[in-house]
C-alpha cells in the first residue's frame, strides 16, 4: 500500500507514508505496522480535508466511493463524513489493516454504510457490486508493477461521470532546517536525494515493473478519462510541535535511518545518530525548530458520461 519513498506506508515520503497499501507486502508485518500508519494518517488529516472539499466542488452526491489502498481507513471514514449520502469501500491487500478500518467506521456511525474489501490490487477491484461514483487512490499505484495499466483498471470500475482522484508525488515532508547547528548543513536535503534513489530501486524492483514517465494526467487521458484538475495540498505544522507530532518526526527519522542509513556518509549517519539519542539535547525529541512542512498533489479525471 503506501510504502518506503515517501513514506507511505512507513511516514513520510510519497512511499511509505501513511496510507495506500495495496499490493502484497509479505514481508510486512501490518498489524504492527497499523499503530504508525494510523498516527500518520491522523496528523495528516488537515490536508486530507482540503483535499475532500475541493473534490466535493466536482463530485457533489457520490452513491459509493471507494479508497483504493486504503490501509487503517482513516481517510475511508473522513470519505464517509464527507459524504454523509455515499457508500465508502475501503480497498486494501492487508486484512489488519482493514480490521481497523470497519472498527473505526463503526465508532463514528457509518459502519451500515461502511465495507472492506481485501485482496490484491487492482484485480480485487472486480469484487465490488457497481461501478464507483468516486474513487481515491492514495500512494498506492506507485507499488503496483504496470502503473498504466493500473489506472486503466481503475477506470474501468467507475461509473459514467465518475471520478477518479490520484494521489501521486508532491514534495517529501521536511522536519528540520537547513542549519540544526550540528553535522553539515542541509542533512535532510541529502537523505531525500538517497530517497530518491531507493524509490527508483524499489520501482524497478517491483514485480512486472514497467519504466513509466511519471506523468498523471496523461496515464489518466490514456486510460479514456479527461483530466479535470490538479491540485497540491499543504500540511503545515510549525514549531513548537505537538507531541503527537514530534513522535511523528521521531519516527520517521528513525525509520529512514533503518531504511536509507547506510546510503548516507558516516558524518550524516553520526548526525541523524544524534537526532535520534533522546538524551541528546540537539536530538529531534527535544529541540525546539522540528517542524512538519508536505504537499501532497491529487490528479482527477472523469470518465465521460
Amino acid at each position: 500500500m503506501a510504502h518506503d519513498h515517501h513514506d507511505h506506508h512507513d511516514t513520510h515520503h510519497r512511499h511509505d507514508t501513511g496510507h495506500g497499501h495495496g499490493h502484497d507486502h509479505s514481508d510486512m508485518d501490518w498489524a504492527e505496522m497499523a499503530p504508525l500508519l494510523q498516527a500518520q494518517a491522523e496528523l495528516y488529516t488537515p490536508l486530507y480535508r482540503q483535499a475532500m472539499t475541493w473534490l466535493a466542488q466536482e463530485v457533489t452526491e457520490p452513491g459509493l466511493v471507494v479508497d483504493v489502498g486504503s490501509g487503517p481507513g482513516v481517510v475511508s471514514c473522513l470519505f464517509a463524513d464527507t459524504f454523509p449520502g455515499a457508500r465508502v469501500v475501503a480497498v486494501d491487500g492487508a486484512a489488519p489493516l482493514l480490521e481497523r478500518a470497519r472498527d473505526r467506521a463503526a465508532r463514528q456511525g457509518a459502519a451500515d454504510r461502511f465495507g472492506t474489501l481485501a485482496g490484491d490490487l487492482p484485480g480485487v477491484l472486480d469484487e465490488l457490486d457497481y461501478p464507483a461514483d468516486l474513487m481515491w487512490a492514495s500512494q498506492s499505484l506507485h507499488h503496483l508493477g504496470d502503473q498504466r495499466a493500473a489506472v486503466a483498471a481503475l477506470a474501468g470500475h467507475l461509473a459514467p461521470g465518475g471520478t477518479l482522484a490520484v494521489l501521486e508525488g508532491g514534495l517529501p515532508a521536511r522536519f528540520l532546517p537547513r542549519d540544526i547547528g550540528i553535522g553539515r548543513p542541509g542533512l535532510q536535503a541529502r537523505m531525500h536525494a538517497v530517497e530518491e534513489d531507493a524509490f527508483a530501486e524499489m520501482r524497478a524492483n517491483t514485480p512486472g515493473s514497467m519504466a513509466e514517465t511519471e506523468d498523471w494526467p496523461a496515464m489518466l487521458t490514456a486510460a479514456g478519462l479527461k483530466h479535470t484538475g490538479t491540485r497540491s495540498f499543504l500540511l503545515d505544522l510549525p514549531a513548537p510541535l505537538t507531541d503527537e507530532a514530534r513522535a511523528y518526526v521521531t519516527t520517521s527519522l528513525s525509520r529512514l535511518r533503518d531504511r536509507i542509513g547506510d546510503g548516507l556518509d558516516a558524518t550524516d549517519r553520526a548526525t541523524l545518530d544524534r537526532l535520534l539519542d533522546p538524551a541528546d539535547e540537539a536530538g529531534a525529541h527535544r529541540r525546539q525548530d522540528v517542524f512538519v512542512l508536505v504537499a501532497h498533489t491529487v490528479y482527477t479525471a472523469v470518465r465521460p458520461a
